[in-house]
């Protein structure tokens, strides 16, 4: 039977590969340059590179056996190192004859293709059904070999990383700035969204009216939330001046925090309901027969069992909180999406993508300790 993912997969990186620039050379940052094909990268010297895009064209029509998936994972970590190979290495050739102020940056066409090899390992370790730990090491496993040509610095005249180079300090700062924007507002989604999840499941008739409202809340544009808190915080601010001494404003942190607090409690407070009611009650019986009193029930019977559908709430708020922070730089919140908004507004694609490669970063690390955390749960108590 073919793989149709993997099929799709390759389909959409034949399209990248030679219709669309892998990498464009431009006389400076601001100005769009000029494109350069795939064709034009590679030569005879790099025909092994064609090997990992061979296998996973093959591993199509294979049948889809453990050792398949195998070498699709294998080439496809395989076809990652040479996308980041071969244009590091362009791009240090060109470097040594075009003047201080050129830059090559990476196309659409290595981006799609980098993504599609990607996503191929990451189809193929679902397929080979793995546990949550051996799945997360082979996916690191499969980004290492990029990881090693970055601390190598054998991609340090690509675009992307020279603008880093000359943003480090402040790309540190905006880093450390999104993290504590994301952790502020997690930790208070937590201790209030658990609480209330806790009352909804034992007060099954709040839960239609307050579902309603955090679902309208869900419904609110993040920008538009973000200056509806800046009035009232702003008008508070000036009432009560010692508030300001804390960092409560109608801008900054304040309404950032407080916005995605708001928007974080619908999936923490859904997820813990829902966890709550899958326990089986026979066994809550059982345990109650067992002479535990109802705060022990809940402490050693309930609550084990409905962490893994809790972790997944908090899963999905963390990951909503790191994309939705960057928004809040537009409030004066800092972060990454302070360089997203600074690339947008003058033209540079590079420092856009230097707020941009960093979030996805974080969400995809998010995603993938709570996914683990779960799964670990599961294992546990399934």
């Amino acid at each position: 039977m073919r793989n149709r993912v993997l099929l799709f997969l390759v389909a959409c990186a034949s399209l990248a590969a030679w219709g669309l620039a892998f990498l464009t050379v431009a006389p400076n940052r601001l100005a769009s340059g000029t494109t350069v094909p795939l064709a034009q990268v590679l030569d005879p010297r790099h025909g092994l590179l064609l090997l990992p895009a061979a296998v996973l064209v093959l591993g199509v029509f294979l049948r889809q056996r453990r050792r398949t998936h195998v070498a699709v994972v294998v080439s496809a970590a395989a076809l990652l190192f040479g996308l980041a190979w071969l244009a590091g290495g362009y791009a240090a050739r060109l470097a040594e004859t075009a003047s201080a102020a050129s830059r090559t940056a990476l196309g659409g066409g290595f981006w799609l293709l980098a993504l599609t090899a990607w996503l191929a390992a990451v189809d193929a370790v679902e397929r080979m059904r793995l546990g949550p730990v051996a799945a997360a090491l082979v996916h690191l496993a499969v980004l290492t070999p990029v990881a090693a040509l970055l601390a190598a610095g054998e991609l340090g005249q690509l675009s992307l990383l020279r603008e880093y180079a000359t943003r480090k300090d402040v790309f540190a700062g905006a880093l450390l700035r999104h993290i504590e924007i994301v952790a502020a507002s997690l930790l208070p989604t937590l201790a209030a969204g658990i609480p209330i999840g806790i009352a909804l499941y034992r007060r099954a008739k709040l839960q239609a009216p307050v579902f309603a409202v955090l679902n309208v809340i869900q419904t609110v544009p993040s920008i538009a939330l973000f200056g509806l808190l800046m009035v009232p915080l702003a008008l508070l601010a000036s009432a009560l001046p010692g508030l300001r001494h804390v960092g409560i404003g109608g801008i900054g942190m304040a309404p950032a925090v407080i916005a995605l607090v708001l928007y974080s409690l619908l999936p923490v407070v859904r997820s813990t309901v829902a966890g709550l009611a899958q326990v089986p009650r026979p066994v809550v019986e059982a345990a109650t027969g067992m002479g535990l009193t109802r705060g022990q029930v809940f402490r050693k019977v309930e609550l084990p069992i409905a962490m893994p559908v809790f972790l997944s709430g908090v899963r999905v708020a963390a990951v909503q909180a790191i994309g939705l922070a960057v928004v809040a730089a537009l409030i004066g919140a800092g972060g990454l999406g302070a360089l997203v908004f600074q690339g947008l507004a003058s033209g540079a694609l590079d420092l856009v993508l230097l707020g941009v490669i960093p979030v996805v970063a974080l969400a995809i690390a998010a995603d993938a300790v709570l996914r683990l955390l779960a799964g670990r749960r599961v294992t546990a108590y399934g």
